[in-house]
């Protein structure tokens, strides 16, 4: 098998199991060879064999075969332990080198390469603030938002630079898929006693996505007592999430309060200049890659409008932009860009409504929907229509005099000042920050 068929089979297990267990357990895999049936692929870790083959074998098996190929079963090596060894103090000792392993670190991700603006600077503050290391000052430090915000980014910058300034201490990252794996496999292997022993001896415990333990009973138990023992040791630890500890399903409350207890922080959804800055930054990487590519005044403006939910899809649709100017021989023109980009750019378009959003508003705030569009003006409802007129600008491709004509045929000018005057408040007031990030994941779901 050619690795060309091999990294067609990558994009497509990526599909298939999703952005965040491709890039913990398949992006990890190294293709060596097949024979006889046999495909063999080096992996980091024997945990991530393990893991791999227990939990997405028969997937890569299929695929593979759907691809052409005859494989019948897979095979996972660590290249340090391709070759036999008669010593077993050596093995045990590289069987705790495994256990104390985590997931591996992307090298892309430190701070160095995160683009700051007003939606992440209190995350990316609290980051380097914890990444200094010291006296624990917060603890936990919990990171949430909506997917390609920058979550997992801070998570590896975190752990990256800890590792630099104190390479003595024990950093432990890894997502919360792998926590329940390893709790699940020690009480499978009756191996409760190193489990609990490795997750207690750590100096710093990082674990991403939290909110896969939700409705795990066993997983959170353990997790809770983990917690525990970590924050009486003074040992920092770093949760991520997609939501607030308040709002993950299923979770049990008194994890809700230990998570609390420290600093949470809400990655708020990039703004336009912020995506700018991204993709500005992206763009002087790429220049060095390819010198001869030329790139209009206006693309990156067009992208950083139209793109605006997700970081690594705006990220994704740069890369493929310059790759494909590259290929044809073309300067990166704004008509280019439409017809390079046009699936993306379709699934990018907003399609809420501003019915939709009136209906959510009225029902987030418990007023009638006849009241926020008609024309009292008390602040009961005259905050709400605001906000809905925010979200309606924000969400959707109707014009100011359009939107007006929704709110009970109000004038532009009346939208444009609702518009501002929220603007304004999020910076002030973080309830309605708090607010306005509720509805827009709710109108995006």
């Amino acid at each position: 098998m050619t690795n060309d068929i091999w990294a067609k089979v990558l994009n497509t297990l990526k599909g298939a199991l999703g952005a965040n267990s491709y890039s913990s357990w398949i992006e990890p895999l190294e293709f060596t060879q097949l024979s006889d049936g046999v495909a063999i692929f080096d992996v980091p870790t024997n945990f991530i064999g393990n893991y791999v083959s227990q939990n997405f074998g028969d997937q890569i098996i299929y695929h593979m075969n759907n691809a052409g190929e005859d494989v019948q079963r897979l095979q996972f090596r660590v290249p340090s332990q391709s070759r036999p060894t008669t010593k077993p103090k050596s093995i045990k000792k590289a069987n705790e080198s495994e256990a104390a392993s985590g997931a591996p670190l992307d090298n892309r991700f430190t701070f160095d390469t995160f683009v700051v603006g007003k939606p992440n600077e209190l995350a990316h503050a609290a980051a380097r603030r914890v990444a200094e290391g010291g006296p624990v000052t917060f603890n936990p430090l919990f990171l949430y938002g909506g997917v390609g915000l920058g979550k997992t980014h801070l998570m590896h910058a975190i752990a990256h630079e800890l590792k630099e300034r104190s390479p003595e201490l024990n950093v432990l990252y890894l997502s919360a898929e792998q926590f329940m794996y390893r709790f699940i496999t020690a009480l499978r292997e009756r191996k409760m006693m190193d489990f609990k022993q490795l997750f207690r001896s750590v100096d710093v415990l990082m674990v991403d996505d939290v909110q896969f333990i939700g409705g795990k009973d066993s997983t959170q138990e353990e997790f809770f007592h983990t917690f525990n023992a970590l924050v009486d040791g003074q040992k920092q630890i770093i949760i991520s999430a997609d939501r607030a500890p308040g709002e993950i399903k299923d979770l049990e409350e008194r994890i809700k309060s230990r998570l609390q207890c420290g600093l949470v922080v809400d990655l708020h959804p990039t703004d336009y200049e912020l995506r700018l800055g991204i993709l500005q930054s992206k763009v002087d990487v790429y220049s060095a890659q390819y010198p001869e590519l030329e790139i209009a005044d206006g693309v990156l403006e067009f992208l950083a409008h139209r793109i605006s939910t997700n970081v690594r899809v705006l990220e994704g649709a740069l890369t493929r932009l310059f790759a494909f100017a590259s290929l044809v021989g073309r300067e990166i023109t704004l008509e280019l860009t439409q017809d390079c980009l046009s699936d993306v750019l379709k699934a990018s378009d907003r399609k809420v409504t501003v019915e939709e959003i009136q209906r959510k508003v009225s029902e987030h705030y418990n007023i009638r929907l006849s009241d926020m569009i008609g024309p009292k003006r008390v602040r009961n409802y005259a905050r709400p229509r605001q906000i809905a007129m925010y979200l309606a600008k924000q969400m959707t491709s109707r014009s100011l005099p359009e939107i007006g004509r929704r709110f009970g045929g109000r004038d532009h000018t009346t939208v444009m000042h609702g518009v501002k005057r929220i603007e304004e408040l999020m910076a002030l007031d973080s309830q309605i920050a708090d607010d306005l990030e509720l509805l827009r994941r709710a109108l995006q779901e």
